[in-house]
């Protein structure tokens, strides 16, 4: 572990969607071997406060900073202003090791509305599926260009999205994230080749289902919680700290070969 400590020492991660699940999860994870986090989140002041408790406990002794930002992450003058504050606060460049793209922001609506019912329900808007899509997949994009604009990305720096089995299966509610996630997955394609000439390696991890608060939000999600705790291999769940700790490991020297893939943290449960 020391190893790894002065291994990310004076070296971010920036975090977009770290209030909780994954992102959360990787905050305490990458925290231990040392590495300083920028944090991007959007919550009410009484949530807000919890949080920073939260990570107060993290950095009490660590020696690491934890840089912690109330902010709409999809808002082009947000995301100026904030990676200026982050550009004074590194103090240089080349400094960040990894950016992890955690944002689950989406909306959980049918294609079509019950056209038979007297309640009518709102369906599934061409609005609503391209503010999931960019929440969800192409606002990594607009991150990593900012990032790389401003020289911050480090020689060796790691890119890492979070898909889910709902881009390729059918989940109640769930069209307008499935089609964001089919959207990052070709994206990060792309991203991988594009951005290789930077020495930035761009992966994706497709996580088995995990009982988070996004998730908790799918209409069907107790349903799907239940399958999941049935048929996994391994005879639990995902959890959280289980995809931590792969987006830690590939942000070590050892990973450094990996570049365009989507790896699987499930238990084996995509196999069935």
């Amino acid at each position: 572990m020391d190893n790894h400590k002065k291994q990310f020492s004076d070296q971010w991660a920036v975090i977009l969607g770290g209030s909780s699940g994954f992102g959360f999860a990787a905050i305490e994870k990458l925290a231990v071997h040392g590495m300083n986090i920028a944090v991007f989140y959007r919550e009410t002041a009484a949530a807000e406060r919890s949080l920073k408790e939260k990570f107060s406990t993290i950095t009490t002794g660590s020696g690491i900073t934890i840089m912690p930002f109330n902010i709409n992450a999809l808002d082009a003058g947000a995301r100026e202003s904030c990676i200026g504050q982050l550009v004074s606060a590194i103090g240089g460049k080349y400094k960040i090791r990894l950016l992890l793209h955690s944002i689950a922001r989406g909306n959980l609506k049918p294609l079509v509305g019950e056209l038979d019912s007297k309640e009518s329900t709102a369906a599934l808007s061409i609005e609503d599926i391209q503010l999931t899509t960019y929440a969800m997949s192409t606002s990594l994009l607009d991150w990593t260009r900012a990032l790389l604009q401003e020289g911050l990305f480090g020689r060796d720096a790691r890119i890492i999205g979070l898909t889910s089995e709902g881009a390729h299966k059918y989940w109640e509610g769930y069209a307008a994230v499935s089609i964001a996630k089919a959207s990052l997955e070709s994206l990060i394609t792309y991203m991988a080749i594009e951005l290789s000439k930077y020495g930035l390696r761009t992966n994706l991890i497709q996580a088995g289902i995990t009982e988070t608060p996004s998730l908790k939000r799918i209409p069907a999600s107790k349903q799907l919680i239940e399958l999941s705790a049935a048929r996994n291999p391994l005879g639990r769940m995902t959890r959280p700290e289980d995809v931590a700790k792969v987006i830690y490991l590939l942000c070590t020297e050892e990973a450094s070969w990996i570049n365009g893939s989507v790896i699987h943290v499930d238990g084996g449960e995509h196999c069935l």
